[in-house]
């Protein structure tokens, strides 16, 4: 089975984790633990989110500036891929040896195409970064002249912006790992967003959502599956409210009236439930929103939001 398994942020950083590399690492690890057997007998594609990690290598560049150049937003997209995929190669190459599954894993720094015209430039809704207190988002939005919004009740993130996915420049290289029965790290962070120009592929600033560069990825590469990992076990209905409802499978067609009545947060599940749907609208196959713990269960039917026509 071909299978892209997208990892959100959560797999490498809790929300009061510090950061630091040995604990993003150690973060990684339990992530693999978790989700390991399926490298066994399928063709896996991981990708993973950088919105923490971006976040950080962004206010790094802002504290140094004095000192050193500060990098755009592509850069630190290509940065923030480089070191995430050296985690991740850390932690599964590890327990990939422990559990004697004989893959190799790599990171691909990859570039996705964006179209310049894209609205998103006028209207940034891609949160980056750490969470921070009302009070602290308005000193930042005087300083910087960042903007900021609220989170899903967990605190304000800054935003920026966040246009579609158009093609993987690196897919013919993440099929060949792929096909030798290898594991390659890919669009990490929604991938390096760029634009078309007279002089070639040139980088802009913005951050590519990483569930919908990894739908766009996981149909291109005709996956028989796509799994989008986060915090919760599955997408619910009226999330954090005594009311809640776990959505286990649902058709698109459903799971589309949900979503235009609102029940997804733009800055966590919505774009999950919108990346499901694309995959499972353009290839008919069954996506699934849920947690590395339930994974497994997810995969027989039994646990998670299971997406199907």
């Amino acid at each position: 089975m071909k299978v892209v398994m997208a990892v959100g942020g959560n797999a490498l950083l809790e929300k009061y984790d510090k950061g630091t590399a040995p604990e993003q690492i150690r973060r990684a690890e339990e992530t693999a633990y978790k989700t390991i057997e399926i490298f066994r007998d399928n063709d896996v594609i991981l990708t993973h989110g950088n919105g923490p990690q971006v976040g950080a290598i962004m206010l790094q560049n802002e504290y140094a500036a004095s000192l050193t150049p500060p990098m755009p937003l592509d850069v630190c997209d290509a940065m923030s891929q480089g070191s995430i995929a050296y985690f991740l190669q850390t932690a599964f190459g590890k327990v990939l040896k422990e559990k004697k599954i004989e893959k190799n894993i790599a990171g691909v720094v990859t570039r996705v195409l964006v179209d310049k015209d894209d609205p998103a430039f006028k209207n940034p809704t891609k949160p980056v970064g750490k969470y921070y207190t009302r009070e602290e988002a308005s000193i930042l939005e005087r300083t910087y002249g960042y903007k900021l919004k609220e989170d899903s009740g967990r605190g304000y993130r800054r935003v920026v912006p966040s246009p579609m996915p158009k093609k993987i420049i690196e897919l013919k290289i993440i099929k060949d790992i792929l096909e030798k029965g290898d594991i390659p790290i890919a669009v990490g962070g929604g991938g390096i967003p760029v634009i078309e120009t007279t002089d070639g592929l040139t980088g802009v600033e913005a951050v590519i959502d990483k569930d919908l560069a990894s739908s766009l990825l996981a149909a291109e590469i005709d996956a028989d599956i796509f799994i989008i990992l986060t915090a919760v076990k599955a997408a619910f209905l009226n999330y954090g409210k005594p009311n809640q409802e776990k959505l286990g499978e649902i058709s698109v067609e459903k799971l589309k009236k949900f979503m235009e009545e609102g029940h997804f947060g733009s800055g966590s599940m919505l774009p999950k439930v919108e990346a499901a749907i694309q995959f499972t609208e353009k290839t008919g196959r069954k996506s699934i929103i849920t947690d590395a713990s339930h994974l497994y269960d997810a995969l027989k039917g039994n646990e998670g939001t299971i997406i199907t026509l």
